[in-house]
């Protein structure tokens, strides 16, 4: 693996800590019960130092992967927040998000590399995606990589229409689109990397058995306690 230092600015470590604070927020607005744009942009990251981005490159991709929602908290609708699926009027409105977030990079000044990848976090490889129905190598890496990272924080956690799925199902699931939504060189890396690799890979769903097999074992030891004092 690709080992590159990243050398930042004081000025570039300061705008990526306030990125990182606004990606809380986002997350919150957007129901994630744990931290999605920091995975993102940590699971970017470890993509780029594969495809050997150069540090700036890897720079203005982390600030976009925090901020890569901000158009949908800026939009602040209610339907993002719902559990049902979306109406086909909301969906067109959703798609709004990445040209709103592009602007609200613009506002806080933020590189205009960075602008460009939010704006472009949704295109497909098969040109199907927004808003821009970009194809193939005409989405910038960058864009690709943040799309697939996007889509497997994504999955490997809990959103209010379904369950977080596990590592072995969210691998599956970019394995199956890969040449359709996601870069399929992108996905080969992504699928290369060990999933013991990076916390940020791991999956909410394992997490939650643990908590579940931890509390039924809880469960099991007080009601053998209570048996045993009774006795």
């Amino acid at each position: 693996m690709n080992r590159i230092r990243v050398e930042l600015t004081k000025e570039q470590r300061a705008a990526e800590e306030n990125f990182a604070r606004l990606a809380a927020s986002t997350d919150e607005f957007e129901v994630y019960t744990h931290p999605h744009a920091a995975r993102v942009a940590t699971i970017s990251d470890e993509i780029a130092k594969l495809f050997h981005l150069g540090s700036e490159d890897r720079w203005a991709l982390r600030i976009a992967a925090l901020a890569h929602d901000i158009g949908e908290a800026a939009l602040k609708r209610d339907y993002i927040r719902y559990a049902g699926v979306l109406a086909d009027d909301e969906r067109l409105d959703l798609a709004r998000h990445p040209v709103v977030g592009e602007t609200e990079l613009a506002n806080r000044r933020a590189p205009r590399a960075a602008q460009l990848l939010v704006r472009w976090h949704h295109e497909w490889w098969n040109g199907a995606g927004y808003p821009d129905s970009l194809r193939g190598n005409a989405i910038p890496l960058p864009a690709r990589i943040l799309r697939v990272a996007d889509s497997y924080a994504a999955l490997t956690d809990d959103r209010p229409f379904r369950p977080a799925l596990s590592i072995e199902e969210a691998r599956q699931t970019l394995a199956e689109w890969s040449a359709l939504e996601f870069d399929p060189q992108v996905v080969r890396v992504l699928l290369s990397l060990p999933s013991g690799s990076n916390p940020a890979f791991n999956s909410y769903a394992a997490a939650k058995r643990e908590e579940t097999e931890i509390e039924m074992e809880e469960q099991d030891e007080l009601v053998a306690e209570q048996v045993g004092s009774e006795k």
